[in-house]
């Protein structure tokens, strides 16, 4: 009899403790207001001196999926309960490790953006900052034949960066 209580007692807790984190929490740690029900995700011009062409796209599209897989948000095109703009401001690659005999050894491409979070159900999470990430490679490899699975991991680590700041209260 004890046992049976103590099993019921138990079930209604986690029944309670489930149906009290709906609404405002998701499993990824995502934060949002449960009257946030959409997000705009508005294409990242390119403004670095040198443009990767598939860049804009790749980081702009990665983002929007991110929303929408590890959100409830509705991506939407046009004005959102959220919105992220923002611009590629730097793409570049130079020396990272130099070698004994003063030659190049690692080469870093680095990505630089700026973001602009608007978070038009709580305001005070607004934020505007830039974002930059890097990754090394060996000198002797040829930048184009690396270039896009750098460009991939990086923008990668990017969106986290954005959705982080923008939905996880950590």
């Amino acid at each position: 009899m004890k046992t049976r209580a103590i099993t019921s007692l138990l079930s209604l807790l986690v029944a309670f403790c489930i149906g009290g984190c709906s609404g405002g929490y998701s499993f990824t740690g995502a934060s949002i207001p449960p009257e946030a029900k959409t997000i705009c995700v508005t294409t990242f011009p390119n403004y670095a001196s040198t443009v990767n062409p598939q860049l804009s796209q790749k980081l702009t599209e990665d983002l929007r999926n991110m929303f929408s897989s590890q959100t409830s948000l509705n991506v939407v095109n046009g004005d959102g309960d959220m919105e992220v703009s923002g611009e590629i401001t730097g793409y570049a690659t130079r020396a990272s490790a130099i070698s004994s005999g003063d030659e190049a050894a690692m080469y870093r491409l680095t990505i630089t953006i700026k973001v602009k979070f608007e978070n038009n159900v709580d305001p005070s999470a607004n934020f505007e900052q830039s974002f930059s990430r890097y990754r090394d490679y060996n000198a002797s490899l040829n930048f184009s034949s690396v270039e896009n699975s750098l460009m991939t991991e990086i923008v990668t680590e990017l969106c986290e960066d954005v959705f982080n700041k923008a939905v996880v209260n950590w």
